[in-house]
């Protein structure tokens, strides 16, 4: 009787080519790719702040000045932790002298990128950068005290679109960006009886640099009351980088 000796060979074969496969592993782009963080580093921006008041003339009001955000010197937090200093300047126009005008703190825990401004901690990034991912960014911020008036910022759904993307800003072209959705909340229906609010805001990081757009904007409408009348008012920040080394 013949012995069927191609069955062993075909196990072997399958079992050589499974032991010979290497290992895949997922890569992502790291935290410090989008936000570094280096002594001597600065972007410049164009900064639109608006303010809104139906109640006041005139009811919208923009303010531009071109900002300079630069990385100073490295800083231990009351956590123990490695951070950075980073000094803003101000000036109304190129024409002009730039002026210290606040000061920020940043710190790449290594799985997350906090940011510190005016005393209020925000998660702007955290890994893995990947289309989708979301966490809770204004975590740290007490939204629920009435007397600190942040209830807006409450339950952000912080969400990264748009990975690794082209962006042109201006004259200046951008090969890898991320944008990182933070808020797009209208809470129903406007009615002229009801309390309405509107928030809305969005950051753009590229490879290399750091943030480079950031747009927001907040509106409350007050419905009218005995002897008060109904009014809207808010304001938005518009962040644009037109210079960075």
């Amino acid at each position: 009787m013949k012995k069927n000796i191609l069955l062993p060979a075909m196990l072997l074969v399958l079992i050589f080519s499974a032991c010979s496969k290497k290992t895949e592993h997922l890569t992502f782009a790291a935290i410090s790719d989008y936000a570094p963080l280096i002594p001597g580093k600065y972007i410049t921006y164009q900064l639109d702040s608006l303010i809104f008041a139906d109640n006041v003339i005139p009811y919208d009001r923009v303010y531009s000045y071109q900002v300079k955000q630069l990385v100073m010197d490295t800083v231990t937090d009351n956590l123990g932790r490695k951070g950075f200093s980073i000094r803003r300047y101000i000036r109304k126009t190129a024409a002009d002298t730039w002026v210290p005008d606040n000061t920020f703190f940043a710190v790449n825990t290594g799985n997350t990128f906090e940011f510190i401004e005016n005393n209020l901690r925000y998660l702007k990034l955290t890994e893995p950068l990947v289309n989708g991912g979301t966490w809770k960014g204004n975590s740290f911020i007490d939204t629920k005290s009435s007397t600190t008036n942040f209830q807006y910022l409450d339950n952000w759904d912080y969400t990264y679109d748009s990975l690794n993307t082209h962006l042109v800003l201006g004259n200046i072209n951008l090969d890898s960006t991320l944008k990182v959705a933070e808020s797009d909340y209208s809470d129903g229906f406007f009615t002229d009886t009801t309390f309405h609010t509107t928030t809305y805001s969005s950051s753009n990081y590229s490879k290399g640099i750091g943030l480079v757009y950031h747009r927001f904007f907040h509106q409350e409408y007050q419905p009218s009351t005995p002897g008060t009348p109904s009014y809207s008012v808010g304001y938005g920040v518009t962040l644009t980088m037109i210079d960075h080394n």
